[in-house]
C-alpha cells in the first residue's frame, strides 16, 4: 500500500498541469463567486407617474428615478427604456409593474417597499405586476432557457472532447496528417460530423422539454431548436479546441472549472447588470450568453428572429472564430 501511495503521489509531482488546476481551480471559482454574488450595489431604475413629489424626492435616495409627464403604455415602456420598474397610483392602489421575476426586480421592490416604510402617510396598497409571467406552481419554467442552454452546452462539451482525444490516443489524427487532407479539412469534418449528432441530441432535448415534461415556450420551437444547434457546434468547436492541448480524458475534465462552470453565471441565471465591477460585460466572450439569451428571448419574451438575430449572429460569429482558432492550433501537430 505504501508502494502505491509513493508511486501516486511520484506521478501527481510530475503532473504539473494537474497539481495547478487542483491547487488554483478551487481558488479561481470561489473568488468568481466572490465578485459575482457579492455585494453589487445596483441601483435600480424606476420610472413613476403621477406621483407626489415628496414622494418621487424620497425614492430618490433608493433609486434612480425618472419622471414622466404622461402615463406611456407600460409593457412597451419597461421593454425599450431598461427601466426595472414603472410606478403610478391611482384608486386601488400603487402599482408596480416589472418586466420579470429576478434580482433586479427584487431589488426595485425592496427600494419602493423601504420608500413606502419612509413615508408615514403613505399606507396604499401594493399592485405588482409582470409583463412577462411565468408559471409559480412549475419553478422550472423561470429559468428554463438557463437550464436547456447549459445541460446541452455541458454534455456536448464533454463528449465531442472526449471523442477528439480519443482520436488523437488511437493516433488516427495523426495518420490523418500525414495525408495530403488539409487543417482545413480536418476541423471542418470533425465539426460537422460531431455538431450534426449534437444538433440530434439538442432537438431531442427541446421537443421532451415541451411535449413530456409540458415546459412552456412562448415563442417559436423551431426557433429554439435552431439557438440549441448553434450552441451546440459552439460546444463542439471549444471541445475541439481543447482537446487539442489535452493528451488524455482525465486532462479534459479538469479544464471544466476553467471552461464550463464561469460561463453559468453568463448564461442568464443572474443579470448582468448586478455583477459588480463591470464583470458583467466579460459575457460577450462566453458563447453560452449567446444561446442563452436568444433562448430567455423566445421562450419567456415569445421574441422573433428578428428580435433575437444580434445574438444569433454572436453565435454564428464565435462557430467561425473558433473553427479558425483550431485549424491554426492543429500547427502543433503538422505544418502545412
Amino acid at each position: 500500500m505504501l508502494s502505491i501511495l509513493i508511486r501516486i503521489l511520484s506521478q501527481m509531482k510530475n503532473d504539473r498541469r494537474t497539481l495547478v488546476l487542483l491547487l488554483f481551480a478551487p481558488l479561481l471559482i470561489l473568488t468568481l463567486l466572490y465578485f459575482i454574488l457579492g455585494d453589487s450595489n445596483y441601483v435600480p431604475k424606476i420610472a413613476v407617474y403621477d406621483m407626489d413629489d415628496s414622494y418621487t424626492k424620497l425614492l430618490d435616495d433608493n433609486a434612480d428615478v425618472l419622471v414622466t409627464e404622461e402615463k406611456p403604455e407600460v409593457n412597451e415602456y419597461l421593454e425599450n427604456n431598461n427601466a426595472d420598474a414603472f410606478l403610478w397610483k391611482d384608486a386601488e392602489g400603487i402599482h408596480i409593474a416589472l418586466l420579470k421575476k429576478n434580482s433586479k426586480s427584487g431589488v426595485a421592490i425592496k427600494a419602493i417597499q423601504e420608500t413606502n416604510q419612509a413615508m408615514q402617510s403613505m399606507q396604499a396598497k401594493l399592485i405588482i405586476s409582470y409583463v412577462f409571467e411565468t408559471n409559480e406552481d412549475n419553478q422550472l419554467d423561470s429559468l428554463s432557457f438557463v437550464f436547456l442552454g447549459v445541460l446541452s452546452f455541458f454534455f456536448v462539451f464533454i463528449l465531442s472532447g472526449m471523442a477528439f482525444v480519443r482520436e488523437r490516443f488511437a493516433q488516427t489524427l495523426e495518420r490523418m496528417l500525414m495525408t495530403p487532407i488539409s487543417r482545413f479539412e480536418v476541423i471542418g469534418g470533425y465539426t460537422l460530423g460531431y455538431g450534426i449528432l449534437s444538433a440530434f441530441q439538442s432537438t431531442f432535448i427541446i421537443l421532451f422539454a415541451v411535449y413530456v415534461l409540458k415546459l412552456h415556450v412562448e415563442g417559436s420551437i423551431l426557433l429554439c431548436i435552431l439557438v440549441m444547434i448553434l450552441m451546440a457546434f459552439s460546444a463542439v468547436s471549444i471541445g475541439a479546441l481543447v482537446s487539442i492541448f489535452a493528451n488524455n480524458e482525465f486532462q479534459l475534465v479538469q479544464f471544466i472549472p476553467i471552461i464550463l462552470i464561469p460561463q453559468i453565471f453568463y448564461s442568464g441565471l443572474i443579470p448582468l447588470e448586478t455583477i459588480p465591477f463591470g464583470l458583467g460585460k466579460l459575457c460577450y466572450l462566453t458563447p453560452i450568453y449567446y444561446g442563452c439569451k436568444s433562448l430567455e428571448k423566445i421562450i419567456v419574451e415569445g421574441k422573433g428572429l428578428g428580435e433575437i438575430m444580434p445574438w444569433v449572429i454572436g453565435s454564428v460569429a464565435y462557430i467561425g472564430i473558433l473553427f479558425v482558432i483550431n485549424v491554426f492550433s492543429l500547427k502543433k501537430y503538422r505544418r502545412l
